[in-house]
Parts: C-alpha cells; structure tokens; sequence
C-alpha cells in the first residue's frame, strides 16, 4: 500500500457532512493511494461528522480546517493545481484535466455544492457530464470517478511504478501501520521507533516490552 501512495494526489471536501459520503470518499482516496485529504467545515454540526470519519480512517490522514483559504494556501505552497468539481456552464470535461502533475479535487456539500470562495481560488473548474435527468451525480460517486481517472492516466505514465514517498515518511507509515498500539505507546513516551527488519518485523521486541508494559503484581 505504502509503495503506491501519492503524496501528490489529494482530495478537499468543502463541507461534506454526511456519514455515509465520507466514508466512501475516504475508501476511494485509499483505493487510489491517496493517503491525505483535507476537510473543511463551517458549521459544528459539520465539523462533528468529519472529526468522526477521521476517527474511523485508519488508512487515510484527514486535515481539518474552518475555512477554504488556509486550505488552498496549503495545497498552492505544494504546487498543487486546484480543481473545483461542479456542474456550472463553461466547466472542463474531468477527463480532459491532466492528473499526473501535482493535484487537488476539491468536492462540495451534498446540498449547497462548491462554495464560491472555492471556486474563485481554483486553478480549474471541472464536471462529469450527465445525459439524463439527474443534475449531477452524488458527490461521493462523482470523486471516485474523477479519482480512478487520475488514477488511470498516473498509471499510463508508470507513476505507479516506484515508490513516491520519502524513506524517512514511508518507515514512520509502515511501523505505525504494522503497530499501532505499540507506536501510540511509543510516541507518547517520546521513545523513538525501533528499525524493522526486511519483512516488516521487529529486530527485538523484548526491550521496548520491558520498557512500555508496567510491572504487575501478584
């Protein structure tokens, strides 16, 4: 998993609120190897339902933020293009966008849509076309189509191919996922991570038992 994340490849959801719309957005950022995303929200009642999803995710980091600006700022100090996913006259064709150069997909509320400050800050505004009765589509479903095609043209390219995390980021990630419990301990300890061998596993696990588990008595 690891081997095929994309540091550059992210997802901004501007004030999605709804349990079941997170949670699939995040399987689908997992499922394209994205492996942080960014939330931001207005009112408490939003913020909630996004704190509980990043509680839930145990694959993909989710950011928060209480406005649009701190957001892009970020993601533009990366060099990131920002694309705005809407369904408004004058929009590019999502699969006319070129993926494979530092991105961000930026979603909106299932009601409300893409806020205007999210629009005015975008590099690109981008739709999937309908040719039915329906608007638009659900945005959990419109991200994840977006995202696979991303994830279709950086895998033509072979962006896949190697590993694009650092190796100082990608051995933090791997003890955390392989150990989660005993990271947790560790880092609230201050304790550095111990290496791991080739397969994963601990060279020696007995000292940091000692260390980490208090004594018991009889």
């Amino acid at each position: 998993m690891l081997l095929h994340r994309q540091p550059d490849l992210t997802v901004v959801m501007d004030n999605v609120n709804k349990a079941h719309n997170l949670s699939a957005i995040i399987r689908s950022c997992d499922g394209v190897g994205v492996g942080e995303i960014h939330a931001v929200s207005y009112r408490k009642s939003i913020y909630t339902e996004q704190k509980a999803a990043a509680g839930a995710s145990k694959w993909v980091t989710m950011n928060m933020y209480p406005d649009i600006e701190t957001v892009y700022r970020k993601l533009s100090e990366k060099g990131m293009q920002i694309l705005v996913a809407t369904n408004r006259e004058g929009c590019r064709d999502f699969r006319s966008v070129d993926y494979t150069i530092p991105t961000a997909l930026v979603v909106g509320a299932e009601w409300d849509g893409i806020s205007e400050e999210a629009i005015k800050g975008a590099n690109h505004a981008i739709m999937v076309p309908m040719l039915g009765m329906g608007e638009s589509l659900n945005v959990s479903v419109a991200t994840a189509v977006i995202l696979f095609e991303a994830q279709r043209q950086r895998g033509e390219k072979g962006i896949y191919s190697k590993p694009r995390l650092d190796q100082e980021c990608f051995e933090r990630m791997l003890f955390e996922f392989a150990y989660p419990r005993l990271s947790k301990e560790l880092r609230e300890k201050g304790a550095p991570y111990p290496p791991l061998d080739e397969q994963g596993g601990l060279f020696d696990y007995s000292p940091l038992r000692s260390q980490l588990m208090p004594a018991r008595s009889c």
